[in-house]
């Protein structure tokens, strides 16, 4: 389902091109064209939601802000109670 066409990354809403969701969420900007030019041409990185495909987009294309690394899921130390005496 590859709609590769010059409109579809100006639309109004965020469609991914690859897989078709309709969940993007902004990514990081990591190269130098990324962080000064590309915001001249009012694009910027949307990563996919689903298929995580990285991609560029208007600014005015809404999509939702990027996850911090400090709410990821990451696997907690369980703090379980035993009523067993182990020596």
């Amino acid at each position: 389902m590859s709609n590769d066409s010059p409109s579809s990354k100006f639309s109004s809403s965020y469609l991914c091109p690859d897989c078709g969701s309709k969940t993007g969420f902004q990514s990081r900007r990591r190269t130098f064209s990324e962080r000064y030019l590309l915001p001249f041409v009012l694009l910027r990185p949307v990563r996919c939601g689903e298929c995580f495909r990285r991609d560029y987009r208007m600014i005015f294309t809404p999509v939702h802000q990027r996850l911090s690394d400090t709410t990821r899921m990451l696997p907690r130390k369980q703090t379980v109670t035993s009523s067993r005496n182990v020596a």
